[in-house]
């Protein structure tokens, strides 16, 4: 491990905007199938809703995706927070050109989402209320062996009670990892923190109780694949 910490930000304090159209999940649906019609259509909502700031905001970039379920749908249920993010921030990055240090997701009982741009703030002065843990691995975030590393050094850590989680992961990478892809394997791997869906499913976490999800990164440049990770994971009352 290296002698530094990978960086956490705070969440944008800005309102944000209204969406017109209902967040979309990640969808690996062909080409024409209804779902990846409908993923695209909100993306180039998005995509113009945050055109100006996206040109405008200095860096470091943090975007807050505030999503509004409606109270007939379970909270803790499905409505995973990073299928929410992944398509969106990969698709922003890429027309965009701009690279994002801090991205938030969050859901609730409401009548609308929003999304929030702003200037990313580091986390310096913020009270540490949850469990802290710090992690690395250097193994390809596809393969079995990127979760098991860091599975066997979260070691005995205690399982979350049941309830809602808040979950922040600072991620330092080197310039060759898409960090975007190491999201959904390190939560995997989380599976001792959060529960398992089922006690013989392995990296199938309880991640759906998650309603607070915060991701950030730095990038450095003397890192090669190696991945430093720092976790903290919260109930939420």
């Amino acid at each position: 491990m290296k002698s530094y910490s990978p960086p956490f930000f705070t969440k944008p304090a800005v309102e944000g905007v209204p969406l017109r159209l209902r967040p979309r999940l990640a969808s690996w649906e062909r080409g024409g199938h209804p779902d990846q019609v409908r993923l695209e259509e909100y993306l180039v909502h998005v995509q113009d809703i945050l055109r100006t700031g996206l040109e405008q905001t200095p860096d470091p970039l943090a975007l807050w995706l505030d999503v509004g379920l409606p109270r007939s749908v379970a909270l803790l249920e499905h409505h995973d927070l990073d299928n929410y993010l992944f398509p969106l921030v990969s698709r922003l990055s890429k027309h965009s050109g701009r690279q994002f240090a801090s991205v938030w997701c969050t859901k609730r009982h409401a009548e609308s989402s929003r999304i929030c741009l702003s200037q990313a703030r580091p986390a310096t002065d913020r009270p540490l209320s949850g469990r802290i843990h710090e992690v690395a691995t250097n193994a390809s975030s596809q393969s079995a062996a990127y979760k098991q590393q860091i599975a066997e050094q979260l070691g005995n850590a205690p399982r979350l009670p049941d309830g809602a989680i808040s979950l922040q992961l600072g991620f330092c990478v080197g310039p060759r990892r898409g960090w975007a892809n190491l999201w959904k394997p390190t939560i995997d791997a989380l599976d001792g923190l959060l529960g398992r869906t089922s006690p013989a499913r392995q990296w199938h976490p309880r991640d759906d109780r998650i309603v607070e999800l915060g991701l950030h990164c730095r990038i450095d440049q003397s890192l090669g694949n190696e991945v430093l990770i720092r976790v903290e994971a919260t109930s939420k009352r």
